[in-house]
């Protein structure tokens, strides 16, 4: 038997009164923290605008070369109209690939992208002589296996007034560990206020 949804629910403000102890790299001294609480009043019309919300998309990256590449424009597209009804929230990415990764890191410099490739590269052994078993897709699939769980498949950001909040510096990465890549699929839900 299910219970009955309440017919109300209270109210989620977003306030910017906490101040961050020491800003970032970038970021104005004094900018404020949003928080989200729950209001502390009766019903009111506004109570169903603030109602928490879903939605979802899939974003379909096309082949990319072996690599770190930043895609978070291409994100921001995919999702942009559903993005921006968000006051609130978190949005969770999640790539349906065993060979590529999602990774937060460096927007700005493009070496960053370079050196991350050659360390993985160096740390995980690839061709004949490397000793993995799984070969029947091709010397390099094992090694984009183990690349892809060391940086995992799905990446949660916070949303904030229709946004993805990330740090001045921070971009989202589609790491391809394949010398021979597909289309990617990233399924991002949205949910919040």
């Amino acid at each position: 038997m299910q219970a009955a949804a309440p017919a109300w629910a209270p109210p989620i403000v977003s306030s910017a009164s906490a101040v961050s102890a020491r800003p970032r790299r970038g970021a104005s001294a004094g900018a404020g923290a949003v928080r989200c609480e729950l209001a502390a009043s009766a019903p009111s019309s506004a109570a169903g605008s603030l109602a928490p919300r879903w939605a979802q998309r899939t974003v379909v990256i096309p082949p990319q070369r072996r690599g770190c590449h930043l895609i978070t424009p291409k994100i921001v597209n995919g999702i942009r109209d559903d993005l921006s009804e968000f006051k609130c929230g978190m949005a969770h990415l999640f790539l349906q690939h065993t060979s590529a990764s999602l990774t937060i890191n460096e927007n700005y410099d493009s070496d960053v992208q370079f050196d991350t490739e050659t360390f993985l590269s160096r740390i995980v052994p690839e061709g004949p002589s490397a000793p993995w078993r799984h070969t029947i897709e091709g010397p390099d699939d094992m090694p984009a296996h183990i690349k892809s769980s060391m940086f995992g498949c799905a990446l949660t950001i916070p949303i904030t007034d229709g946004r993805l909040n990330m740090g001045t510096w921070q971009g989202i990465w589609l790491c391809e560990h394949r010398d021979y890549a597909t289309p990617r699929q990233i399924v991002i839900t949205l949910n919040g206020i």
